[in-house]
């Protein structure tokens, strides 16, 4: 990026051609940018025939890169998500569309699920107000103000005396706006290894990206910097009247510039500290309300249990006092109260009974690594949906919560769960079938001990495998497409796998989110064929 914007070589850093065509008041000119240079030095024209828009209706410009040389990820939705990291000034007067043999997508405005994914939010200036819309940090709005969870901000304004481009020494003010905040969770945001890191503050000047991460410069390498996101914009680090401050490559600036070094000692001392802190304001806030989750969970399951001790002390008492009397005799109610205080010493064993249901494992995914792929994505959409990891029993999970307990081998595991156990919990099975599961000891084993022990159960397989009994096989299954680490569904088994998602988080006692936001999440890691 130039001075002024993109410069012509950045195109055909991404295409060996590029066609730039324009349309003013029905009048039209193109011409090709190319790589190789003809022997006249002229650029090559585009006959006013061959001059077609996809997407301009009147008066615009369009420039066209079709043949990437950078290897792009699988879906359009991950392509957008890494465009929008150094395009963040989108708007209806400059598109990106992003066209696949799959898919198209265009890019028309400043991506909201940043701000949406957010836990704690400063904005800089009345012009990125307007992103407080779309910022959620998961509780009321109370607690946002109240707590300090959200900040709308003028725009901070550092005077400086520098010396322009005629040697004038002169007052001037480095004017920071835009925005910075700090992630609710950082889990899954990365979808691949090419992806751009989804922590930084950039620097944009001008409408362009100056510095894409100054985070390296102003942090001190804590933990908490990997939730911090945002975007500077100080327009004085490209003001023509001043020296030019860019580095050569166009991809920072100059780390003896008083501009440079009064923004970052700012964002060093006083910005990064601050939002850091609200974060921490955050996890304090959502610790509460995850404790008040739990007691609220624990009461109703408390109140469900008592009502049926109630119902079968008085079922048991009142048929054995019956038989009793009449084969003894004696008083019908003095037998009645004898009963019921023998059961009341007893009652105890119900609470151990309760420890062990709240420890026991909610769903176990049942797949072999080869399909990890597919199994990830089942993971991360009952996570979206509210299932906590240490419920679930994934042994390829990334997260150590689901995984098998370190030293424990995993039979002896699996066999407390479906056998070992006087708890009546209700446990959810998920099948990952494919012909890797079925050559699989481990995962035929898991099959059988379900069959056996009746676990409730559903199926995702990969294409190419049936499954087969004792698997629930008459219940239809849903089905991907796995090549690599691609996953592709038709619209049809992409609806199914929502609704078998949702399906199987009410099963086992959680509320999952509506079928739109799953498929907007969904969307995230599957490409539809």
């Amino acid at each position: 990026m130039g001075r002024k914007g993109v410069g012509k070589l950045a195109a055909l850093s991404v295409s060996e051609k590029v066609s730039v065509m324009t349309v003013k008041d029905n009048e039209k000119s193109g011409f090709i940018l190319s790589r190789n240079v003809g022997e006249d030095h002229r650029l090559e024209a585009i006959a006013n025939k061959d001059i077609k828009f996809k997407y301009i209706r009147k008066n615009g410009t369009s420039i066209v890169m079709t043949n990437p040389q950078y290897g792009l990820n699988a879906t359009v939705t991950a392509i957008r998500n890494n465009l929008l990291k150094i395009f963040p000034l989108v708007s209806k007067d400059f598109r990106i569309h992003i066209i696949t043999d799959k898919d198209t997508i265009i890019i028309d405005n400043f991506d909201k699920e940043i701000i949406r994914g957010l836990g704690a939010l400063i904005t800089f200036g009345k012009e990125y107000q307007g992103l407080a819309k779309y910022f959620d940090s998961g509780f009321s709005k109370n607690n946002e103000i109240e707590g300090g969870l959200l900040k709308k901000d003028s725009a901070v304004a550092i005077p400086l005396n520098l010396v322009n481009r005629k040697g004038e020494d002169k007052k001037y003010e480095v004017i920071i706006k835009g925005w910075v905040g700090a992630y609710r969770t950082t889990k899954d945001r990365k979808k691949d290894s090419n992806d751009f890191p989804d922590n930084f503050i950039s620097i944009l000047s001008n409408g362009k990206l100056g510095e894409y991460n100054i985070l390296p410069v102003v942090g001190a390498n804590k933990l908490q910097e990997v939730f911090i996101v945002g975007q500077l914009h100080i327009d004085l680090f490209e003001a023509t009247e001043l020296p030019d401050m860019s580095l050569s490559n166009r991809q920072g600036y100059k780390t003896d510039d008083l501009r440079y070094i009064e923004v970052i000692k700012y964002v060093r001392d006083e910005l990064l500290p601050r939002i850091i802190n609200m974060r921490n304001v955050w996890v304090q806030f959502n610790k509460k309300k995850k404790e008040q989750q739990k007691q609220e969970r624990e009461k109703k399951d408390e109140e469900e249990l008592r009502k049926k001790v109630d119902e079968y002390k008085t079922a048991a008492s009142g048929g054995a006092t019956s038989k009793i009397a009449s084969r003894f005799g004696g008083s019908i109610p003095a037998i009645q109260r004898i009963i019921r205080d023998e059961m009341n010493k007893f009652l105890p064993i119900v609470g151990i009974k309760r420890r062990v249901d709240s420890q026991k494992k909610r769903i176990l995914i049942s797949q072999t690594l080869e399909d990890k792929p597919l199994s990830d994505v089942i993971y991360k959409m009952l996570s979206f949906n509210g299932l906590p990891d240490e419920d679930i029993i994934y042994s390829n999970s990334d997260n150590a919560d689901s995984r098998i307990p370190n030293r424990i081998g995993i039979f002896e595991y699996l066999r407390s769960f479906f056998v070992d156990s006087y708890s009546d919990k209700k446990m959810f099975v998920i099948y990952v079938t494919s012909d890797h599961m079925a050559r699989s000891w481990g995962a035929v084993s898991e099959v059988g001990a379900g069959w056996i022990t009746q676990k409730d159960h559903d199926i995702f397989n990969i294409q190419g495998h049936r499954p087969q009994a004792p698997l629930n096989v008459s219940a239809e299954w849903q089905t991907s497409n796995l090549v690599g680490n691609n996953i592709t569904m038709s619209k049809k088994e992409f609806d199914k796998f929502i609704v078998k998602i949702i399906d199987i988080c009410n099963f086992v006692g959680y509320k999952p989110k509506d079928k739109k936001n799953n498929k907007k999440e969904l969307l995230k890691y599957v490409s539809i064929a």
